[in-house]
C-alpha cells in the first residue's frame, strides 16, 4: 500500500489522504486499475470525525478499492460552496491523475452525516448553475459514478438537521439561501446511483433524510439501494470498537455497500 497526501485547494485548508493499492499481477482486476472511493466524514460542517474517517477508508481498502480521506472547510469557512469546492477539485484530481491507478469511470463518493450532505451535494449539484458561478467543472469531471450516504443530512425542512444547514449555507431557516441545501429538491436525470442507510431511532438527523431523497431517486428512475435498521443512535460509523459504537445488526451495512458498490462498478476482486 502506498500513502499520499495532496491539497486540493492551493488556498483551503482542505487536505486529502489517499491509500493506494500497489498493481497485483497475479490478479487479472489488480493489475491496472483500482476503482476509489472518497470519504467524507461528518461533523455537522463544524468540524471533521475521525471515526469516520480512516476506520471507513480501511474497509473500503480491503475490498481492493483506492481510498482518499477528505478532510474539508468547516464552520464560516464552510459557507460559499467551498466545501463541495473542494470535494469537486478532490474527484477531478483523482480521475486526472494516472500515477494513482484510479479508474475514472469507477469513482465513488461515501459520506456521513453532514459528510453526506457533502458528497450528496457533488452529485445532485455537480453541474447546477448556481454552484458552477462558483467552480469551473471542466465538462463534468467532479462528477462522481456511485454515492454512498450514511445517516445523511440531505434536508432542509422540519426534518433539518438545522446546525448543518446553517454552517454549510450561512443562512437562517426558511430563507432561500437555506432551502437551497435541501438535496431531494435538486435530484434529477444526471444524478449517480445511490446507497443510503439510516436507523430509524436516529434522533440526531431523522430517518426522513434518507426516506424523501429515495423517493426523489426513485421519480427520477435513479437505481438505488435503501437501508433502515429499526435501532441505533447517530454517528455509528462502521459500528466497531474502535469507533466507540459496537452494534454488530447494524454493522451489516459495510458488506452491504461494498456489495452493492461491486455490482455498480462490475467489480470483482
Amino acid at each position: 500500500m502506498e500513502k499520499i497526501t495532496f491539497k486540493p485547494l492551493a488556498d483551503s485548508d482542505a487536505q486529502v489522504v489517499g491509500y493506494l493499492h500497489e498493481p497485483v499481477w497475479e490478479m487479472a482486476v489488480r493489475r491496472e486499475q483500482f476503482p476509489a472511493v472518497v470519504v467524507c466524514p461528518g461533523g455537522a460542517y463544524a468540524f471533521v470525525s475521525q471515526r469516520e474517517a480512516d476506520p471507513v477508508a480501511m474497509e473500503f481498502l480491503a475490498r481492493g478499492y483506492n481510498v482518499f480521506v477528505l478532510t474539508y472547510s468547516c464552520g464560516e469557512k464552510a459557507r460559499d460552496f467551498r466545501p463541495l469546492t473542494e470535494l469537486s477539485e478532490t474527484v477531478r484530481i483523482i480521475r486526472e491523475t494516472a500515477a494513482w491507478r484510479v479508474d475514472p469511470e469507477r469513482i465513488a463518493v461515501c459520506g456521513f452525516s453532514a459528510g453526506g450532505h457533502l458528497a450528496g451535494s457533488l452529485g445532485v449539484l455537480w453541474d447546477d448553475p448556481e454552484f458552477l458561478k462558483h467552480y469551473d467543472n471542466r465538462g463534468g469531471a467532479n462528477r462522481p459514478n456511485a454515492m454512498l450516504l450514511c445517516y445523511p443530512v440531505l434536508l432542509a425542512d422540519e426534518f433539518a438537521h438545522v446546525e448543518s444547514i446553517e454552517n454549510v449555507s450561512g443562512c437562517a431557516p426558511g430563507t432561500p439561501g437555506y432551502d437551497y441545501f435541501s438535496l431531494e429538491r435538486h435530484v434529477g436525470p444526471n444524478t449517480p446511483p445511490t446507497f443510503l442507510w439510516h436507523t430509524a431511532s436516529d434522533e440526531g438527523v431523522p430517518v426522513e433524510n434518507t426516506l424523501k431523497f429515495a423517493l426523489a431517486l426513485r421519480a427520477q428512475k435513479i437505481p438505488f439501494e435503501v437501508h433502515v435498521f429499526p435501532h441505533g443512535g447517530h454517528g455509528l460509523s462502521v459500528c466497531t470498537e474502535e469507533t466507540g459504537c459496537r452494534d454488530e445488526y447494524v454493522r451489516r451495512w459495510v458488506p452491504l455497500a461494498l456489495d452493492w458498490l461491486d455490482g455498480v462498478f462490475d467489480y470483482q476482486l
